[in-house]
């Protein structure tokens, strides 16, 4: 691990789901693909010099680049993972796991043209359900190791906001005049497709701590 470079992406991914059928919203970054909500930490501005003593190269492809800064999304020597994992692990200078589910959720509501929803967000919570981390392992075709950790969160549905937020993404998964939100059941995860929509591999988290399909990959221009 240490004499190559290792890709990293450290995210948070929420669980909404009503019974076995979970929400998936799509994903601009790869059209046609649903993906859990949530999406990958970003570090504050203290970080970015301690990052760049490790090393630390952004994976920020067009054409989404201005949407990816301060992702903790990037390429280190491999020398670097473990000072890496020991500072993401003491929290600092970085998101926490409910800063980045709400920015996550604001973002993805109004992507997936929900935006009437935004406000339900301010003031969710979520419970740690797993973490899974896989790697660092081969890429195919890739000349670097890849490093992920996934973080997969309840949303908790104690107040009236976050149980009408539940209600109403449900709802919109069901009807098929809301095309960028889909409910998927488990076995539907597995097989990577809902009726014609794709699944991303990584939802496979929601359910347990594997995977059962590769992700497709980002657009790059």
């Amino acid at each position: 691990m240490r004499a190559r470079e290792v890709r990293i992406s450290f995210s948070a991914l929420v669980r909404i789901r009503d019974d076995d059928r979970h929400v998936l919203l799509h994903s601009p970054s790869r059209p046609g693909v649903f993906n859990p909500p949530g999406g990958v930490y970003k570090h504050f501005g203290p970080a970015a010099r301690l990052l760049e003593s490790w090393g630390f190269r952004p994976d920020r492809p067009e054409p989404l680049a201005n949407d990816l800064h301060h992702d903790l999304r990037g390429f280190l020597p491999g020398k670097s993972i473990p000072a890496f994992e020991r500072w993401f692990l003491s929290g600092a200078y970085r998101e926490s796991a409910t800063e980045c589910l709400r920015r996550e959720l604001a973002e993805e509501l109004n992507e997936v043209e929900l935006p009437h929803l935004v406000p339900h967000v301010r003031r969710l919570t979520f419970s740690h359900l797993r973490t899974t981390t896989t790697g660092p392992e081969p890429v195919a075709g890739k000349d670097y190791l890849q490093l992920r950790r996934f973080e997969v969160h309840d949303l908790c549905v104690g107040d009236a906001a976050a149980h009408q937020l539940r209600i109403e993404l449900v709802r919109a998964g069901a009807d098929v005049s809301v095309p960028l939100v889909i409910c998927a059941t488990s076995a539907e995860i597995r097989d990577g497709r809902h009726r014609r929509a794709l699944i991303g591999g990584h939802a496979g988290f929601l359910s347990g701590d594997r995977r059962y399909l590769p992700d497709l990959p980002m657009i790059r221009e």
